[in-house]
Protein backbone atom coordinates (compact mmCIF):
# COMPACT_ATOMS: atom_id res chain seq x y z
CA UNK A 1 0.00 0.00 0.00
CA UNK A 2 1.72 3.52 -1.26
CA UNK A 3 1.99 5.93 1.59
CA UNK A 4 -1.15 8.47 0.79
CA UNK A 5 -3.58 5.46 0.71
CA UNK A 6 -2.15 4.13 3.84
CA UNK A 7 -2.16 7.39 5.37
CA UNK A 8 -5.99 8.45 4.51
CA UNK A 9 -6.96 4.61 5.73
CA UNK A 10 -5.77 4.97 9.19
CA UNK A 11 -7.34 8.62 9.08
CA UNK A 12 -10.46 7.04 8.38
CA UNK A 13 -10.47 4.31 10.40
CA UNK A 14 -9.55 6.24 13.39
CA UNK A 15 -12.12 8.88 12.55
CA UNK A 16 -14.68 5.93 12.56
CA UNK A 17 -13.39 4.47 15.54
CA UNK A 18 -13.84 7.44 17.35
CA UNK A 19 -17.21 8.26 16.41
CA UNK A 20 -18.22 5.46 17.91
CA UNK A 21 -16.93 6.10 21.26
CA UNK A 22 -18.35 9.37 21.28
CA UNK A 23 -21.61 7.72 20.68
CA UNK A 24 -21.63 4.86 22.88
CA UNK A 25 -20.20 6.96 25.43
CA UNK A 26 -23.39 9.62 25.17
CA UNK A 27 -25.78 6.13 25.08
CA UNK A 28 -23.49 4.64 28.36
CA UNK A 29 -24.43 8.03 30.03
CA UNK A 30 -27.89 8.78 29.21
CA UNK A 31 -28.38 5.29 30.09
CA UNK A 32 -27.59 5.72 33.73
CA UNK A 33 -29.02 8.90 34.34
CA UNK A 34 -32.19 9.28 32.26
CA UNK A 35 -34.24 10.64 35.12
CA UNK A 36 -32.81 13.64 37.08
CA UNK A 37 -35.14 14.52 39.89
CA UNK A 38 -34.79 17.45 42.03
CA UNK A 39 -37.15 16.69 45.21
CA UNK A 40 -38.29 13.90 47.16
CA UNK A 41 -42.47 12.88 47.96
CA UNK A 42 -42.90 11.37 51.21
CA UNK A 43 -46.00 9.83 51.37
CA UNK A 44 -48.51 8.69 54.19
CA UNK A 45 -51.76 7.34 53.47
CA UNK A 46 -54.79 6.59 55.93
CA UNK A 47 -55.48 2.89 55.56
CA UNK A 48 -59.19 3.27 56.52
CA UNK A 49 -59.70 5.22 53.27
CA UNK A 50 -57.26 3.13 51.23
CA UNK A 51 -59.66 0.26 51.87
CA UNK A 52 -62.40 2.83 51.36
CA UNK A 53 -61.34 2.50 47.75
CA UNK A 54 -61.28 -1.33 47.37
CA UNK A 55 -62.31 -3.19 50.10
CA UNK A 56 -62.59 -6.38 48.43
CA UNK A 57 -59.09 -7.89 49.92
CA UNK A 58 -58.86 -5.70 52.76
CA UNK A 59 -59.19 -6.39 56.16
CA UNK A 60 -58.94 -4.53 59.62
CA UNK A 61 -56.76 -1.53 58.50
CA UNK A 62 -54.48 -0.10 60.78
CA UNK A 63 -56.06 2.64 62.39
CA UNK A 64 -52.68 4.75 62.25
CA UNK A 65 -51.31 6.59 59.04
CA UNK A 66 -48.87 4.69 57.26
CA UNK A 67 -45.88 4.68 54.92
CA UNK A 68 -47.44 4.60 50.97
CA UNK A 69 -43.73 5.04 49.52
CA UNK A 70 -40.61 7.66 48.92
CA UNK A 71 -40.54 8.75 45.40
CA UNK A 72 -38.45 11.22 43.43
CA UNK A 73 -40.18 13.71 40.94
CA UNK A 74 -39.71 13.27 37.53
CA UNK A 75 -38.35 9.85 37.68
CA UNK A 76 -39.62 6.27 37.94
CA UNK A 77 -38.55 2.93 37.10
CA UNK A 78 -34.63 4.03 36.34
CA UNK A 79 -33.15 0.98 36.56
CA UNK A 80 -35.23 -2.39 35.07
CA UNK A 81 -32.37 -4.97 35.68
CA UNK A 82 -31.66 -3.92 39.45
CA UNK A 83 -34.30 -6.38 40.93
CA UNK A 84 -36.03 -6.02 44.30
CA UNK A 85 -33.92 -8.60 47.21
CA UNK A 86 -36.53 -8.80 50.06
CA UNK A 87 -33.45 -10.95 52.16
CA UNK A 88 -31.57 -7.12 52.16
CA UNK A 89 -33.97 -5.71 54.48
CA UNK A 90 -34.79 -8.57 56.98
CA UNK A 91 -33.40 -6.65 59.64
CA UNK A 92 -35.42 -3.72 58.94
CA UNK A 93 -38.96 -6.93 58.11
CA UNK A 94 -40.86 -6.07 61.87
CA UNK A 95 -40.48 -2.08 61.75
CA UNK A 96 -41.86 -2.17 57.75
CA UNK A 97 -45.03 -4.83 58.61
CA UNK A 98 -46.17 -2.37 61.25
CA UNK A 99 -45.23 1.31 59.12
CA UNK A 100 -44.93 -0.20 55.92
CA UNK A 101 -47.79 -2.65 55.75
CA UNK A 102 -49.24 -3.47 52.21
CA UNK A 103 -52.91 -2.18 53.47
CA UNK A 104 -54.68 -4.42 50.87
CA UNK A 105 -53.19 -7.33 51.43
CA UNK A 106 -52.73 -8.36 54.94
CA UNK A 107 -50.66 -11.31 54.31
CA UNK A 108 -47.16 -10.75 56.65
CA UNK A 109 -45.65 -13.14 54.01
CA UNK A 110 -46.44 -10.72 50.96
CA UNK A 111 -43.90 -8.49 50.04
CA UNK A 112 -45.21 -6.87 46.51
CA UNK A 113 -46.00 -3.55 47.75
CA UNK A 114 -42.39 -2.97 48.56
CA UNK A 115 -41.09 -4.87 45.36
CA UNK A 116 -43.64 -1.81 43.68
CA UNK A 117 -42.23 0.55 45.39
CA UNK A 118 -38.64 -0.47 44.80
CA UNK A 119 -38.82 -1.10 41.22
CA UNK A 120 -40.58 2.05 40.45
CA UNK A 121 -39.22 4.52 42.69
CA UNK A 122 -36.28 3.35 44.70
CA UNK A 123 -34.18 2.75 41.49
CA UNK A 124 -34.49 6.65 41.02
CA UNK A 125 -33.84 7.53 44.54
CA UNK A 126 -30.58 5.56 44.22
CA UNK A 127 -28.77 8.32 42.56
CA UNK A 128 -28.24 9.53 46.51
CA UNK A 129 -25.40 8.26 48.58
CA UNK A 130 -27.87 8.10 51.57
CA UNK A 131 -30.65 5.66 49.39
CA UNK A 132 -28.39 3.86 47.06
CA UNK A 133 -29.21 0.34 48.47
CA UNK A 134 -32.50 -1.25 49.44
CA UNK A 135 -31.38 -1.15 52.81
CA UNK A 136 -30.18 2.24 52.88
CA UNK A 137 -33.87 3.38 50.76
CA UNK A 138 -36.66 1.39 53.05
CA UNK A 139 -34.27 1.96 55.93
CA UNK A 140 -34.17 5.88 55.54
CA UNK A 141 -37.82 6.23 55.05
CA UNK A 142 -38.77 4.64 58.19
CA UNK A 143 -36.23 6.89 59.63
CA UNK A 144 -38.14 10.14 58.14
CA UNK A 145 -41.36 8.33 59.39
CA UNK A 146 -40.29 8.61 63.08
CA UNK A 147 -39.03 12.07 62.12
CA UNK A 148 -41.99 13.23 60.43
CA UNK A 149 -44.29 11.89 63.22
CA UNK A 150 -47.28 12.97 61.61
CA UNK A 151 -49.98 10.64 63.68
CA UNK A 152 -48.15 12.57 66.83
CA UNK A 153 -48.68 15.81 65.12
CA UNK A 154 -52.25 16.02 64.01
CA UNK A 155 -53.47 14.22 67.56
CA UNK A 156 -51.62 17.07 68.92
CA UNK A 157 -53.84 19.43 66.58
CA UNK A 158 -57.06 17.92 67.78
CA UNK A 159 -57.28 16.26 64.65
CA UNK A 160 -58.50 12.51 64.71
CA UNK A 161 -60.65 10.30 63.09
CA UNK A 162 -64.57 11.19 63.59
CA UNK A 163 -67.75 10.64 62.57
CA UNK A 164 -67.71 14.82 62.34
CA UNK A 165 -66.13 17.03 59.18
CA UNK A 166 -63.62 18.96 59.65
CA UNK A 167 -62.55 22.12 57.96
CA UNK A 168 -59.41 21.39 55.13
CA UNK A 169 -58.39 24.65 55.75
CA UNK A 170 -57.88 23.92 59.61
CA UNK A 171 -56.26 20.42 58.52
CA UNK A 172 -53.68 22.93 56.18
CA UNK A 173 -53.16 25.35 58.87
CA UNK A 174 -52.19 22.68 61.24
CA UNK A 175 -49.76 20.71 59.40
CA UNK A 176 -48.20 24.26 58.53
CA UNK A 177 -47.69 25.56 61.91
CA UNK A 178 -46.38 22.31 62.73
CA UNK A 179 -44.06 21.61 60.51
CA UNK A 180 -43.54 25.17 58.83
CA UNK A 181 -44.20 23.89 55.23
CA UNK A 182 -46.91 23.45 53.23
CA UNK A 183 -47.55 19.36 52.36
CA UNK A 184 -49.75 17.88 49.80
CA UNK A 185 -53.03 16.81 50.74
CA UNK A 186 -54.94 14.47 48.91
CA UNK A 187 -58.93 13.06 49.11
CA UNK A 188 -61.64 11.03 47.58
CA UNK A 189 -64.37 13.44 46.13
CA UNK A 190 -67.70 13.23 47.53
CA UNK A 191 -69.65 10.14 45.78
CA UNK A 192 -73.52 10.57 44.60
CA UNK A 193 -75.43 11.74 47.28
CA UNK A 194 -72.55 12.83 49.82
CA UNK A 195 -71.48 16.57 50.88
CA UNK A 196 -68.01 15.68 52.47
CA UNK A 197 -64.45 14.83 50.87
CA UNK A 198 -62.66 11.76 52.41
CA UNK A 199 -58.98 12.61 53.65
CA UNK A 200 -56.50 9.88 52.01
CA UNK A 201 -52.97 10.92 51.70
CA UNK A 202 -50.71 13.44 52.70
CA UNK A 203 -47.18 14.33 51.12
CA UNK A 204 -44.37 15.65 52.43
CA UNK A 205 -41.48 17.09 50.29
CA UNK A 206 -37.90 16.58 50.87
CA UNK A 207 -34.93 18.19 49.27
CA UNK A 208 -31.60 15.81 47.77
CA UNK A 209 -30.48 16.86 51.39
CA UNK A 210 -33.39 15.91 53.31
CA UNK A 211 -34.52 19.08 54.23
CA UNK A 212 -38.25 19.84 54.50
CA UNK A 213 -39.66 22.30 51.76
CA UNK A 214 -43.29 23.44 50.55
CA UNK A 215 -44.67 20.78 47.97
CA UNK A 216 -46.03 23.66 45.96
CA UNK A 217 -44.99 23.76 42.79
CA UNK A 218 -43.15 27.96 42.14
CA UNK A 219 -45.55 29.62 40.07
CA UNK A 220 -45.23 28.82 36.32
CA UNK A 221 -43.61 25.35 36.66
CA UNK A 222 -45.65 21.98 36.25
CA UNK A 223 -45.95 19.72 39.67
CA UNK A 224 -44.54 16.44 38.23
CA UNK A 225 -46.09 13.80 40.74
CA UNK A 226 -49.77 14.38 39.47
CA UNK A 227 -50.43 10.84 39.19
CA UNK A 228 -53.44 10.23 41.44
CA UNK A 229 -53.36 7.20 43.41
CA UNK A 230 -56.82 5.01 42.21
CA UNK A 231 -57.90 1.69 43.03
CA UNK A 232 -60.76 0.00 41.18
CA UNK A 233 -62.85 2.91 40.34
CA UNK A 234 -62.35 5.63 42.49
CA UNK A 235 -59.31 7.94 43.04
CA UNK A 236 -57.86 10.40 45.27
CA UNK A 237 -56.90 13.78 44.02
CA UNK A 238 -55.82 17.33 46.22
CA UNK A 239 -58.49 18.09 47.94
CA UNK A 240 -60.74 20.71 47.79
CA UNK A 241 -60.49 23.80 50.58
CA UNK A 242 -63.98 24.56 50.26
CA UNK A 243 -65.23 21.14 51.15
CA UNK A 244 -65.98 19.80 54.66
CA UNK A 245 -63.81 16.87 55.36
CA UNK A 246 -64.56 13.62 56.57
CA UNK A 247 -61.28 11.42 58.42
CA UNK A 248 -63.18 8.30 58.76
CA UNK A 249 -62.50 5.76 62.70
CA UNK A 250 -63.67 2.69 60.14
CA UNK A 251 -64.05 1.19 56.85
CA UNK A 252 -67.95 1.64 56.04
CA UNK A 253 -69.82 -1.49 56.56
CA UNK A 254 -66.39 -2.81 59.02
CA UNK A 255 -67.10 -2.90 62.21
Amino acid sequence: MKPAKLHYWTLGWFSMALCCWCTSDTFTQSDNHPHPWKKLYFAHHWPVTVCKMNANDCHDPPKYWTIHGLWPDRAEDCNRTWHFNVTEIKDLMSDMRHYWPDVLHSSLNRTQFWKHEWDKHGTCAATLEVLNSQKKYFGKALELYQHVDLNGCLLKAGIKPSSSYYKMTAIKEALASFYGVTPKIQCLPPEEGEEAQTIGQIEFCFTKELQLINCTAPKGESNPMQAHLKLGTEELSVCNDTLPTYYPSEVQGHK
